[in-house]
């Protein structure tokens, strides 16, 4: 069935003339009465009553126009969203990101909403290295907020700051009358530690590694909010990011900062560098750049 035809006799419909209507869709007005008919003939119906002054439709008529008017609202629609994505893309945003990020990157989201607000995010935890090449390889996530530097020859990453790692003791800890703690203060505690594939236990096994303090490992963790309620509740004590010490709440630990090595990690924005990123998630990553405090 030709659309036009349909579009043709909603538009008569709604305009009660054939005039009006020849009118608003420029055409003339016998081309207009030409093709009313015409549709009639290909649906072997009547669907103008004729034989009164007043236009006025028929059962059948009555029923396509119904439908006829529902599928030319979704034509609209679907004509109106395709300008959309070519101008913007789809309204969809993936971030993979660490926890240490995540009181910086809601700030940037709030912002992001404000200019589309249609926006569907997802936030998703990719920690690991593997992890994080995977989510982006795989189309999981349009980029990542990591602390693994990723330089590939399909993957970029791009600086973004430097944090600090501190220790977290529980609050009766012995150690906790010390301001500045030394790696070898902490020698064969019971540490809680993140899981292989992590750079954050990359950075505290080299610490120790630089002295003769052994690290007693007790509990691996993939999440610092699992470390903090383990230190919490003196079941050890660990070393993590200050950014998320400083964001967490309800704090019942003390935070201590190492005075001997400068134990720190880097935070990057990883992206595939040969896949097209759509409009939205180009200004995602541009804000992204210029503020991630």
């Amino acid at each position: 069935m030709d659309i036009n035809l349909l579009r043709y006799f909603v538009t008569v419909v709604e305009k009660q003339t054939f005039t009006k209507a020849a009118k608003t869709l420029h055409i003339s007005q016998p081309s207009l009465s030409i093709a009313i008919k015409k549709l009639e003939n290909h649906l072997g119906l009547l669907l103008l009553d004729r034989s009164k002054r007043k236009l006025e439709l028929t059962r059948e008529g009555r029923i396509l126009y119904l439908e006829a008017k529902r599928l030319m609202n979704q034509l609209d629609y679907m004509e109106t969203e395709m300008k959309r994505l070519k101008e913007e893309g789809p309204l969809e945003l993936s971030i993979g990101t660490i926890e240490s990020a995540n009181h910086w990157l809601s700030k940037n989201l709030k912002i992001l909403k404000e200019s589309y607000r249609n926006v569907h995010i997802r936030l998703l935890d990719i920690l690991s290295l593997d992890e994080v090449k995977h989510a982006l390889l795989h189309y999981q996530i349009h980029f990542a907020i990591t602390n693994q530097y990723i330089q590939t020859e399909k993957i970029q990453s791009t600086f973004l700051y430097e944090e600090h790692l501190a220790v977290l003791l529980p609050i009766d800890h012995p150690l906790q009358s010390q301001n500045l703690l030394s790696i070898k203060d902490l020698n064969n505690e019971p540490f809680i530690l993140c899981k292989e594939g992590f750079q954050t236990r990359e950075d505290v096994i080299h610490a120790f590694q630089k002295t003769s303090a052994r690290l007693n490992i007790h509990y691996e963790i993939e999440r610092f909010e699992t470390a903090c309620q383990l230190v919490e509740e003196g079941l050890g004590i660990t070393i993590i990011p200050e950014k998320y010490i400083n964001h967490t709440h309800n704090q019942r630990f003390r935070v201590r900062y190492i005075s001997d090595q400068d134990i720190k990690r880097s935070v990057y924005l990883a992206v595939d560098k040969n896949r097209y990123l759509p409009p939205i998630v180009n200004t995602a990553i541009e804000q992204i750049l210029a503020y991630h405090g």
